[in-house]
């Protein structure tokens, strides 16, 4: 007797229902062709601008469909979310559409402006709760007052409903673009967004391959798929903020282990040189997990597509200021940016040296600063050095180990490289 697929807590016909509701209320965003991506894997690349969304990111559908289903009485007793940016602007959204009392608490860490962001959507309908250090305190103390008073949790993504919303996005993506697709990329936090997309992918291009995005440094979804079970990661690298997820849903895992090919992890940097092209290129203001999909174009995929690829992007709350240390793990990711210590003897020329024997015309020095400030003559420099060419870096180490002068090159990954930066 054949064995029978499991039953998933979430249908295609939860997705269809979530596209009713939405439809008046959220952006049908655009599918995007890439030029430079298409170029890039020679099929073609489109983007589905989720960074264009109400709220700027795709949460806001999650949200809204779970808070439009409550009762009256749960109505009544309001909701209440924990989250530092895209989710609780989608909470926010809803409770203001809907007329219902919303609680949104914040780790103390959230910026002012995305405190101001949130507020604005919400206006009266929500009140902000700044607590706990880290996110999972901030969480713990939410959903102890939701527990306290009875108002309604709207978790970030372990939840049907959440599924359900997040996957309207493929929805929209199967009614824009008619022709067959090969490839859809999906970022991966907690996992709501790829599993709604794989639910109703499935149902509408059962033969699609999908593969989600992870941040090397924060690969919940892949920990759990290895481990046969959602599992909490020992450590997260947050720069990926919108991603920077500890332990992926049960209800995402669910789906997930059923329907997606692959999830694959993608280095910080990697995004870091995608967010840069999108911007430059295609003009995309996109967050660090809204590049997350574009960048596993950039040499990770498991296979080459064979046909068209759909990438999402995800969100656009990127704040202005990151951009320099964007641009910092950009570099040092392309091998074009490098660090070293250099002791330099206290006696004339030794500087001089350096610049005209070790260094080259296009090798130029960004950063340059004495480790200890106070006693230059027994501590070395930190020098920074850009290269012109990636495959410059043999020629530069080769001068270094000709010189008289005692150079240590500092590995990205060290941890004296990320004290000193």
């Amino acid at each position: 007797m054949p064995s029978r697929a499991p039953a998933l807590p979430v249908t295609a016909d939860d997705v269809a229902a979530a596209a009713r509701t939405l439809a008046p209320i959220v952006r049908e965003t655009a599918l995007e062709l890439s030029a430079r991506l298409s170029a890039a894997v020679q099929q073609p690349v489109y983007l589905k601008r989720e960074d264009l969304q109400v709220g700027r990111s795709y949460k806001v559908r999650g949200a809204y469909t779970l808070i439009s289903s409550l009762t009256p009485a749960e109505r009544e007793l309001g909701v209440v979310c924990a989250s530092a940016g895209n989710h609780a602007q989608g909470v926010a959204f809803a409770c203001r559409q809907l007329r219902i009392r919303g609680r949104v608490f914040l780790p103390s860490t959230t910026p002012r402006q995305k405190r101001a962001r949130i507020q604005d959507i919400g206006g009266r309908w929500v009140e902000q709760v700044i607590t706990g250090a880290i996110f999972d305190e901030t969480s713990t103390a939410a959903q102890a007052y939701a527990a306290e008073t009875g108002a309604v949790w709207v978790p970030p993504f372990d939840d049907p409903r959440i599924v359900a919303g997040q996957g309207t996005v493929a929805h929209e993506v199967c009614e824009q673009l008619h022709e067959p697709i090969d490839t859809v990329l999906v970022p991966v936090g907690g996992g709501g967004l790829i599993a709604g997309v794989a639910v109703w992918l499935r149902h509408r291009l059962p033969d699609v391959h999908i593969i989600g995005v992870e941040p090397a440094g924060a690969g919940s979804m892949r920990a759990a798929l290895d481990a046969g079970a959602p599992v909490a990661l020992a450590t997260v690298n947050a720069f990926v903020d919108g991603a920077a997820v500890r332990k992926v849903g049960d209800v995402p895992f669910a789906i997930a282990r059923e329907l997606v090919d692959d999830v694959i992890t993608v280095p910080e940097g990697a995004v870091c040189s995608e967010m840069l092209d999108l911007y430059q290129t295609e003009g995309i203001i996109a967050e660090p997990a809204g590049a997350l999909a574009a960048a596993a174009l950039r040499g990770y995929l498991p296979r080459a597509p064979q046909g068209p690829v759909v990438c999402i992007v995800s969100g656009g709350n990127n704040d202005v200021s990151r951009y320099a240390d964007i641009l910092e793990r950009s570099l040092v990711h392309e091998g074009l940016r490098h660090y070293f210590l250099v002791t330099f003897p206290q006696q004339p020329g030794a500087l001089r040296h350096f610049l005209d024997e070790v260094l080259t015309e296009d090798e130029d020095i960004v950063l340059f600063e004495y480790v200890k400030k106070n006693n230059r003559e027994t501590g070395p420099a930190l020098v920074g050095i850009d290269l012109p060419r990636a495959d410059a870096l043999p020629g530069l180490l080769a001068r270094m180990a000709a010189s008289p002068l005692p150079i240590e090159k500092l590995a990205p990954d060290s941890p004296v490289f990320e004290f000193l930066l």
